[in-house]
């Protein structure tokens, strides 16, 4: 028996629209990951971007638990010598919701060449409208 290795004309991406609102952060940063890198098919590979298009709604309606939204801080460096920035969560969800949810899901992609091109296939928006319905998402529903 030999082993399927996916080719690139072969692999049929869907897309796919998560609700962020209520949802953990964390929890919805790892559901995410696992349908852009592709480990929900069959035929996932390592090496290969297998993944399919997730849309991410609600952003700025995510919850984080515990002390997190005064005590998570997000971190910058503008490269210069004493350059280094920082803002807590609730500072970030003020200025730039969207922004929490592709860290966190960033963050949880391969660092290399093929987790930038699965990062490519991520959509988040701050409210409940996106411009990707004519690519039919489904909905995808967290386990609350």
């Amino acid at each position: 028996m030999k082993t399927l290795v996916p080719s690139a004309q072969s692999l049929v991406r869907s897309w796919h629209v998560i609700d962020a609102d209520g949802a953990v952060l964390g929890r919805l940063a790892a559901k995410a990951a696992q349908i852009l890198m592709g480990k929900t098919k069959p035929i996932y590979t390592p090496y290969i971007d297998t993944g399919d298009h997730v849309v991410i709604v609600n952003a700025d309606k995510v919850v984080l638990t515990g002390a997190k939204e005064r005590d998570k801080l997000y971190r910058h460096h503008s490269g210069y010598p004493g350059g280094l920035k920082e803002s807590n969560a609730a500072k970030v969800r003020a200025v730039r919701p969207v922004k929490m949810v592709e860290l966190a899901v960033a963050g949880m992609l391969p660092k290399n060449k093929l987790g930038k091109h699965m990062y490519a296939k991520l959509k988040v928006y701050a409210g409940p409208k996106h411009p990707h319905e004519a690519q039919q998402p489904v909905a995808l529903a967290l386990g609350k």
